[in-house]
C-alpha cells in the first residue's frame, strides 16, 4: 500500500539536549550549533525562515540566508521597498526559524527589527558577487512585473553602465537586525519526547527554562 502523508515520520536518535550542555546564555549555543550545521548539513546551514506581519495582521513567512550574528543579534540583506521591507517598516518585529535536518534541530527567535547601518550595509554589498551586486539595481523586489524580460533588459543595461566601475550599493537596499527576546533550541528525541531549551530576556537577563515537547 502506497504511504500516505499521515505515515510519513521519522524517529529522531542522533543527539539530546541537556542543561549541561547548555550555557547561561543563548549565543554560546547558537554559535556551537551553527558551527556544526556549517560542517555536517548537506544544505545551505545559514538559510532560515523569516517571519513578519502587515498592517492588517496577516503573517508573510520567506526564506532568507543569514549574513551574520553576534551579541547584537542576527543579520540579513534585502530591498528596503519590498513587501517584507514595508512590513518590517510598519511593524518592526520578527521571528526566524532554522531548521538543520541532518542535525535534527531547529532554532526559533523572536524579536525586535532594527536597521543596520549604512557602514556595515556598505561593507556586505560590496562583499557580494558582480551579478549580485546588479542585480540589486535591476529587481523592483516584489512588484508585478510584465515578464523576465524586464529583468534581463535592465540588468543588460546595468552592466554597460558599470562596465568600468564598481556600482554603488543601492540606496533602497541594506540589512536588518533581529535583536533577539527569545531564543528556543529543539533537539529532535525519540518517541516525540524532544529536547527544548527556552531562553527569554527578562530585565535584561536571560532566562533559560526546559519546555514539554
Amino acid at each position: 500500500m502506497k504511504p500516505t502523508i499521515a505515515d510519513l515520520r521519522r524517529d529522531y536518535t542522533r543527539d539530546g539536549l541537556t542543561e549541561s550542555q547548555a550555557p547561561n546564555e543563548p549565543y554560546t549555543l547558537f554559535s556551537t550549533w551553527f558551527a556544526q550545521a556549517v560542517e555536517i548539513e548537506s544544505t545551505e546551514a545559514n538559510a532560515m525562515m523569516l517571519a513578519s506581519v502587515d498592517a492588517q495582521g496577516q503573517p508573510h513567512l520567506r526564506t532568507l540566508l543569514l549574513k551574520g550574528f553576534d551579541e547584537r543579534g542576527f543579520v540579513f540583506f534585502t530591498n528596503y521597498q519590498s513587501a517584507k521591507g514595508e512590513q518590517l517598516a510598519a511593524q518592526p518585529l520578527a521571528a526566524m526559524t532554522f531548521w538543520w535536518h541532518d542535525l535534527e534541530r531547529q532554532v526559533r527567535i523572536e524579536g525586535q527589527i532594527e536597521r543596520v547601518s549604512s557602514e556595515e550595509s556598505d561593507v556586505y554589498f560590496h562583499s557580494r558577487p558582480a551579478g549580485s551586486r546588479l542585480g540589486a539595481w535591476a529587481s523592483p523586489q516584489s512588484q508585478v512585473i510584465a515578464g523576465r524580460e524586464v529583468l534581463e533588459d535592465r540588468l543588460q543595461a546595468l552592466e554597460v553602465q558599470y562596465a568600468e566601475e564598481q556600482p554603488p550599493r543601492p540606496p533602497h537596499w541594506g540589512g536588518y537586525r533581529l535583536v533577539p527576546s527569545l531564543i528556543e533550541f529543539w533537539q529532535g528525541r525519540s518517541s516525540r519526547l524532544h529536547d527544548r531549551l527556552r531562553y527569554r530576556l527578562e530585565s535584561g537577563q536571560w532566562v533559560r527554562e526546559r519546555l514539554a515537547p
